[in-house]
């Protein structure tokens, strides 16, 4: 292509002014896109390309695919959601898995899925900066190894097409809590939480009542630990299947036919009906409603799985904000003080974005997620796109993966004319 002999033009009159400082790094001109990220959407994006017959490189700076899922969450996890709608692009669930595949069966199918189209990502490879090169045209992405014998060995790579595909959860997020280094307690994110095996007989904190903190509690429970849930904000439980229906995709199918706010109404009436007043369990619901709130702030409703009848039994207590950790307690805001074996930071994760990629226009360098709203927020300027930034899971990471392709394959067919 025109474009690469530009660059080794431009390289063989100045060989330090491109992809290169005091020490020699390697250049490497890629003619397709560059994926950054090898979970569900790097792959999608990647498997709807090829079948366009546009060819891509996935970079990964871990050394398998789903990273998130394999290495950093816990083993009775499963999809909130039917498989129905996390299935990715060109491939759905086998016939033989459940309804709520399982952690392992998942991994599973996204293996199959990379084998399937011959994905193969270029393991143990950070980004370290990528940006765009308005003289050149292109992207420069700077990388780096990560592993032991690599970490030094670094790289340059320029292409047309930058997809970004690290996700909303590439890094966990673990708040400051005064006196968090005087306990003398086990401390872990639920990043490094496996199961409750270890915790049997512990008094065990658990703060963040999202969806992972719920079942983390769950998981205590079943392990014979005796778990304390902290409990800040406002959230909206609500049951996983409604009538044998799965409360997610029922809601899809009325949105078809009724405005938003309806199916809202719809949902609490049914939870307090199967559920019952979570407030009077320390569980109090906001105003806005959880599709609502889900829409404009991103915040996702818990799905019960059994915590709920937990907390009504006293198996799990719920506790308020905490005001400081000492060594062997914790203070609440409400002055009582209780003692902890282990506490458990289910406070969730957040993109890395804006730590590596050099342009403010597309993502926000607040917290790291493009700017326009779903779904509007998967393309930006210059040959840069986003996948599975919508908020929406892996729902929302197939339509990016099929719009991206889409795009890229007009781009990619007037330039092989």
């Amino acid at each position: 292509m025109d474009y690469l002999r530009e660059i080794e033009s431009k390289r063989a009159h100045d060989p330090r002014g491109f992809g290169h400082d005091k020490k020699k790094i390697t250049c490497v001109c890629v003619p397709g896109p560059i994926i950054v990220g090898a979970g569900p959407s790097g792959l999608a994006v990647a498997a709807c390309l090829k079948e366009k017959g546009v060819p891509s490189v996935v970079f990964e700076r871990s050394e398998c695919i789903a990273s998130l899922w394999q290495l950093k969450t816990y083993d009775r996890l499963r999809l909130h959601l039917p498989k129905s709608f996390c299935e990715l692009p060109l491939m759905p669930f086998p016939d033989t898995f459940p309804t709520y595949p399982s952690k392992q069966l998942f991994i599973q199918y996204l293996e199959d899925y990379a084998e399937k189209f011959d994905i193969r990502p270029v393991f143990n490879r950070a980004v370290v900066s990528a940006e765009y090169d308005g003289v050149l045209g292109l992207w420069r992405l700077r990388t780096k190894g990560t592993e032991e014998e690599k970490e030094e060995e670094e790289a340059e790579y320029v292409c047309r097409w930058l997809i970004v595909a690290t996700g909303e959860n590439a890094e966990a997020v673990a708040p400051r809590i005064e006196g968090a280094e005087e306990f003398f307690g086990q401390i872990i994110h639920t990043s490094s939480y496996k199961s409750g095996e270890g915790f049997a007989g512990k008094k065990v904190l658990v703060i963040g009542c999202g969806n992972s903190g719920m079942e983390v509690c769950l998981d205590l429970c079943n392990h014979n630990a005796f778990p304390s849930l902290v409990v800040r904000d406002k959230v909206h439980v609500l049951p996983q299947d409604i009538l044998g229906k799965s409360t997610f995709g029922l809601a899809m199918l009325l949105l078809k036919w009724f405005p938003m706010r309806l199916v809202d109404g719809f949902l609490l009436a049914v939870s307090r009906l199967l559920l019952g007043d979570t407030a009077q369990f320390g569980l109090r619901r906001p105003k806005v409603g959880p599709l609502e709130l889900k829409n404009f702030a991103g915040k996702s409703p818990v799905l019960d799985m059994g915590t709920l009848s937990k907390i009504k039994s006293g198996d799990v207590k719920i506790c308020p904000g905490i005001k400081r950790i000492k060594r062997y307690t914790v203070e609440f805001e409400n002055g009582k003080e209780e003692n902890f074996d282990a506490i458990v930071l289910a406070t969730g994760y957040k993109s890395n974005v804006s730590s590596w990629l050099k342009e403010n226009e597309m993502f926000s360098e607040k917290d790291g997620l493009p700017k326009k709203p779903f779904p509007n927020g998967w393309k930006g300027e210059y040959g840069l796109y986003a996948a599975g930034f919508t908020r929406r899971g892996l729902f929302g990471a197939s339509m990016d993966a099929k719009r991206i392709a889409e795009d890229i394959e007009r781009c990619w067919v007037g330039a092989e004319r």
